[in-house]
């Protein structure tokens, strides 16, 4: 136990300095799953070493986007509980029980920029904040209903909403994904004008169903978490009263007929 310790010590220790080559190794299958399980979106490079093409890019990218934890495993034995034969890098998040590879041998063209374009595109948490780069992942996730909340930055509500949600999130993994999108970002006015909202109806909660091209706004009130579960589960259930169809590119060019979705009864 103590060796380990200072182990994990001196990794540490070697990352803070900065050091080309520093980052955290995997040697079992145990240390990948809990690894896998600390954080929303994590991303490993089952490499064979220090050597291997990808190696490098994994470091430079982790320092870039530091925001999602990066390691390494090197053995073999564990590659093959993730179906893994080459080497490969793969990003797991939480939100949707997700998980994409990357093997190296397999793709025309791979540098850092691709690399860190690939991990901030999929950086979807359970909360994530919408913008023009999270939106590319969030419209290709598997999971095609979005649980949207609208909130103004700066307000009271917005960091009590978010820290309530992202705590309920995980309730409907694989279900919805929460999104966040801030009301005060002129950017964004698009995406509330979609749902037939002004900044000043914020904050709002609404549905939005990738499948059938249709959304629901949670009736004005309290926004508690017995409201917005309520509010998923009568979604699930088939319960809520049908609104008009859009079209979800207009959430980000604006191209199509803006309307106002009906209030949801359930």
């Amino acid at each position: 136990m103590l060796f380990t310790l200072l182990q994990v010590f001196l990794m540490t220790f070697a990352v803070a300095e900065g050091k080309d080559n520093s980052i955290l190794k995997l040697d079992d299958t145990k240390a990948v799953e809990a690894f896998v399980d600390s954080g929303d979106v994590v991303i490993i490079g089952f490499l064979e070493g220090e050597e291997s093409h990808g190696y490098k890019e994994l470091v430079e990218a982790s320092k870039k986007v530091d925001s999602v934890p990066a390691a390494v495993c090197t053995e073999k034995e564990v590659w093959a509980a993730y179906n893994i034969s080459s080497d490969t890098i793969t990003l797991f998040r939480k939100a949707d029980d997700w998980k994409s590879n990357i093997v190296l041998s397999e793709v025309q063209k791979f540098d850092l920029d691709s690399l860190v374009n690939f991990i901030i595109t999929n950086e979807i948490r359970y909360i994530t904040e919408y913008n023009q780069v999270t939106a590319v992942g969030l419209f290709n996730a598997e999971v095609r209903t979005h649980l949207v909340i609208f909130a103004n930055r700066g307000s009271e509500e917005y960091s009590e909403l978010k820290e309530k949600l992202a705590a309920l999130a995980p309730e409907f993994t694989g279900k919805f994904l929460f999104v966040l999108i801030n009301g005060a970002l002129k950017s964004n006015f698009k995406a509330i004008n979609y749902f037939g909202l002004t900044t000043k109806d914020l904050p709002r909660v609404g549905i939005y169903d990738g499948d059938s091209d249709m959304k629901w706004l949670l009736p004005e009130g309290e926004i508690s978490t017995e409201r917005v579960r309520d509010f998923c589960q009568s979604f699930l259930q088939g319960d809520l009263k049908v609104s008009r169809p859009y079209c979800v590119h207009s959430l980000i060019c604006g191209s199509h007929e803006r309307g106002k979705p009906h209030d949801s009864t359930f």
